[in-house]
């Protein structure tokens, strides 16, 4: 079909997923299905025409919510079925992340690195994609800069070449691209935290959103501690509600 002229869409994976483990836990006795979706999840990449799009739906709470209830009505009452990082944002997410460091050198977001046909990437990071940039961005306030250089390969907030895509993740002048990425919020507060810190902030991207963007935003939407706390709609049980009631 792509030959042909079609263009690449994205199916739906964590719902066919959800389905699978539902299968999955029946046949194996399991009374859980627990997924990693954060509650950015939910937020949509635009609006259109008044419709909310979301590239990542079947990730967000409201996909969770319903298949929940059909699960839980049609299938088996007694299965649950949750995200247990759904009170968290992005960043607090990435912050987590951070200090375990035994992950670093192995660990990958980029898209472009997952391929199921041609030859796999020599690096866990093409530099060039939304996520790649996203994920540099989120970790950016939370790791030393020289290591965070050092598993990407190179600093991408220092290549003005790449203002564009980064205004996309800040969703200034452009809509959130149609990536699993955080929220334009985030982006800007991780953005607005490095500014201050003398390390970053003469880097061309974090210079360049200092001095032309920041001074537009409203500096109390810029402050990341609201972003680290766990909050927000969610289905957790009650033996990882606790959990997050230390972390929040």
């Amino acid at each position: 079909m792509n030959r042909n002229g079609a263009w690449n869409g994205h199916i739906p994976v964590t719902a066919i997923n959800s389905a699978i483990l539902v299968c999955a836990a029946i046949l194996h006795g399991f009374d859980a299905i627990a997924f990693s979706n954060e509650r950015s999840a939910s937020s949509a990449n635009l609006i259109h025409d008044g419709f909310a799009v979301n590239h990542q739906w079947s990730k967000g709470i409201d996909f969770e919510r319903i298949f929940r209830t059909y699960v839980q009505s049609r299938v088996a009452a007694d299965l649950d079925y949750f995200s247990a990082l759904r009170p968290l944002s992005e960043l607090a997410v990435t912050r987590l992340f951070a200090a375990l460091a035994q992950y670093h050198d192995v660990f990958s977001s980029c898209n472009r690195n997952f391929r199921i046909l041609a030859d796999k990437p020599a690096e866990r990071w093409c530099g060039h994609c939304p996520k790649c940039h996203f994920v540099f961005l989120a970790l950016s306030p939370f790791l030393p800069k020289t290591r965070l250089v050092a598993i990407f390969g190179r600093n991408l907030l220092d290549d003005l070449a790449l203002a564009g895509d980064f205004d996309a993740l800040l969703e200034i002048g452009a809509h959130k691209p149609f990536e699993c990425v955080g929220e334009g919020r985030e982006s800007r507060a991780a953005l607005a935290a490095l500014g201050s810190r003398a390390e970053w902030r003469e880097d061309a991207l974090v210079a360049r959103f200092a001095a032309q963007i920041q001074p537009m935003l409203d500096a109390q939407t810029l402050d990341l501690a609201p972003l680290m706390s766990a909050d927000g709609a969610h289905f957790l049980p009650p033996r990882l509600r606790q959990i997050f009631d230390a972390l929040g």
